[in-house]
């Protein structure tokens, strides 16, 4: 009895995971249709998803999301550099990862607390994460990736620095801003989630 007990919470604890990374997933996909417009329409929400499924869903869940979201991206709206360059997929599921797995570590015990979330802490730990994640990015894809494999002769050649800002600065200032989005969803969000 006690056995069916714990395989029940089991599977719906895991069911619950599965449904609100599908959920985070849609939003995800949802905003990816306006990346034409903006990435500082895209990014934020996307990074905001990264965000939320690994405190709610756990890690291994965040980064499922980081992995299909690069993805998805490429399939709705793949950008002249993602087509000249299919190597910098992989790279930016990892920078993604880098953000999931530092949301994880310093976040993780801080949301279980009680009081306000919202403190000098927090913001270090987002600028911290942002930061990571933007480091990650610009290093391995703005300094070494599209230097090393967009040819001479291309036509997208003259548009090395945008790629570059886009994938280093950018990537730090749209994690944060979808710091700001979690802080602002993450008391009411909370109060649903964990309701008795």
């Amino acid at each position: 009895m006690n056995d069916k007990k714990m395989n029940d919470t089991k599977t719906q604890t895991l069911t619950k995971q599965i449904a609100i990374t599908a959920v985070l997933l849609a939003v995800c996909i949802a905003s990816q249709i306006f990346k034409t417009l903006s990435v500082y329409i895209t990014g934020p929400i996307v990074n905001l998803c990264l965000i939320l499924a690994t405190l709610t869903a756990g890690l291994t869940w965040g980064i499922v999301l980081a992995i299909i979201t690069p993805v998805t991206a490429f399939i709705i709206a793949a950008s002249p550099v993602m087509n000249a360059v299919p190597g910098i997929i992989p790279l930016i599921m990892l920078g993604n990862a880098v953000l999931v797995v530092m949301v994880y570590f310093l976040f993780r015990p801080a949301i279980s607390g009680e009081g306000s979330f919202i403190n000098v802490r927090s913001v270090i730990m987002a600028v911290l994460s942002a930061l990571a994640k933007g480091c990650f990015m610009g290093l391995t894809i703005s300094l070494w990736l599209l230097p090393t494999f967009i040819p001479e002769a291309s036509p997208i050649r003259g548009k090395m620095p945008v790629f570059q800002t886009t994938f280093s600065i950018t990537q730090f200032i749209t994690a944060l801003i979808g710091f700001v989005y979690f802080f602002i969803v993450w008391k009411p969000l909370k109060s649903v989630l964990y309701k008795q």
